[in-house]
């Protein structure tokens, strides 16, 4: 038996980046042929993708945890690593992306809309992308960025023009199957219809969609009976029909204080995307009139009905009367809703540049640690975690990008001091201050590669000495045969 799922919590993980490869290239009588280890691939993107032949959440209740592939490690000879492929989940037309929070992320509507729930981590550059006139064999890589994982809330809200709302059993279902070729669940107990159902309904030239929502009780707007399962279908609605029972047989209840207890929930419940439904044209329909005490009952509250500058239908879907009118009344109001509303644009792509005076990062006091002070920013955080902390070069490289920055004048502007602990994402270290807004300390070697040192190569400043070298020595020695021809 299938299942209508419209409220899921879902686990994204997008993948993470490759590291990069330090390797060094190594060729017959060329023991140190220079860096050539490639960079990593980027990790794969988890992205919600509208597909027209989905209209249930189910597949995600049953499959809550969606992770892409990660990226691959860079190699050597140049080789980069593969980028992770990308994961795309389809949704339902209609789904809204949420935080557990309750923030609206996105609305999704239409087919083909996508949103990248999860984005995939960045790879990290091979030493041969890092290789400078400064640093000219890097004996380290920059590691591979993780991906994105989150917890995201998707709901179904029906993409539908009209909404037919009331009690249960107030002959919803009956309505929309004669309108449409829609076929719900129709039978004589309350709360027979558990899912919305959406019909297409034609007058004349005006196409439209109707939805038929769970029936509403008392409490709903705080989740009694049906509750939001029915309240959230009804928030794209352009207009808002009451479908009220004239034959009901309990002895408490009549037409308007239906539609006054409906219009109570309606008014206690905010909508997230926005729209108060308040202001939302009404319908009232009056159904069941081919009974005769029903009939009676319609002639007597159409008058108040009609005060509230609603307008009144009394129709019978057993004997169709009075449902054509309605059905031009309604898309008449749906076309006025869909004239009012602007026409769609193309989507502009926005540029938002950084601000001539942005830094780029914070510096401020540490509240847990006495002295000490934490940086906040998206490249200083990104590049702690690119660096590997096992290799002393990298760590070094890390200080040169921070110094560049200006994070070293930053701390010693705040009245940072040699040995202070300062915080940049997750890692915690002393600060050693290496430019001159701080203490100026001798640092070794930055960018140098020990292996160089091995070989057995004349550089080029043993080259020219011994040229110099020669020079000199020739140079003496004509001068003493010169003394010796005299």
């Amino acid at each position: 038996m299938s299942r209508f799922v419209d409220r899921v919590v879902i686990h994204v993980s997008a993948g993470d980046g490759g590291n990069g490869c330090a390797s060094v290239h190594r060729e017959k009588f060329k023991p140190l042929g220079g860096p050539d280890g490639g960079n990593g691939g980027n990790g794969g993107d988890v992205t919600l993708v509208v597909d027209a032949g989905v209209h249930t959440l189910l597949d995600f209740h049953f499959r809550p945890n969606a992770k892409a592939t990660n990226g691959k490690q860079g190699q050597g000879s140049n080789r980069s690593g593969a980028n992770g492929e990308g994961l795309e989940l389809k949704v339902p037309d209609g789904t809204v992306v949420l935080t557990e929070d309750g923030e609206v992320l996105a609305d999704l509507v239409g087919h083909g809309t996508q949103y990248v729930a999860a984005r995939g981590g960045r790879g990290g550059l091979g030493n041969a992308a890092l290789a400078s006139k400064a640093r000219k064999a890097p004996g380290f890589a920059l590691l591979g960025e993780p991906g994105d994982a989150r917890d995201l809330v998707l709901e179904l809200r029906s993409v539908a023009d009209v909404g037919l709302i009331g009690f249960p059993s107030a002959g919803k279902s009956s309505l929309i199957a004669v309108l449409s070729a829609a076929r719900p669940k129709i039978a004589d107990y309350p709360f027979t219809t558990l899912v919305p159902n959406l019909g297409v309904v034609t007058a004349g030239e005006s196409v439209f969609t109707v939805a038929d929502v769970p029936g509403l009780i008392p409490g709903a707007s705080q989740g009694k009976g049906l509750g939001l399962d029915f309240l959230r279908h009804i928030e794209r609605c352009a207009v808002l029909v009451h479908v009220v029972d004239c034959a009901t047989e309990e002895p408490d209840r009549d037409p308007v204080s239906d539609v006054d207890a409906v219009e109570a929930e309606l008014a206690q419940y905010t909508p997230s995307l926005g729209d108060d439904l308040a202001e939302r044209p009404r319908i009232v329909v009056l159904n069941k009139i081919d009974i005769p005490d029903a009939a009676d009952l319609a002639e007597i509250v159409r008058p108040e009905m009609e005060a509230r500058g609603w307008r009144v239908f009394e129709v019978s879907t057993a004997s169709q009367k009075g449902l054509r009118e309605l059905t031009f009344a309604l898309g008449e109001v749906v076309e006025a809703d869909r004239a009012s509303k602007p026409a769609p644009e193309r989507t502009r792509v926005v540029l938002r540049p950084t601000a001539v005076d942005d830094s780029g990062f914070t510096v401020e006091p540490d509240p847990e640690i006495d002295g000490g002070f934490i940086v906040r920013g998206e490249r200083p955080e990104r590049w702690v975690r690119q660096t590997n902390f096992d290799n002393d070069e990298a760590i070094g490289y890390l200080g040169d990008r921070l110094a560049r920055l200006g994070v070293e004048e930053a701390l010693a502007a705040k009245g940072a001091k040699p040995g202070s602990p300062v915080t940049i994402g997750r890692m915690q270290f002393d600060w050693e201050p290496s430019t001159p807004a701080g203490v100026a300390v001798m640092m070794s070697g930055r960018g140098t590669d020990t292996r160089l040192d091995q070989t057995d190569r004349a550089n080029a400043a043993d080259r020219k000495a011994a040229k110099q070298a020669r020079r000199v020595h020739g140079d003496e020695t004509a001068r003493g045969t010169g003394d010796d021809g005299e």
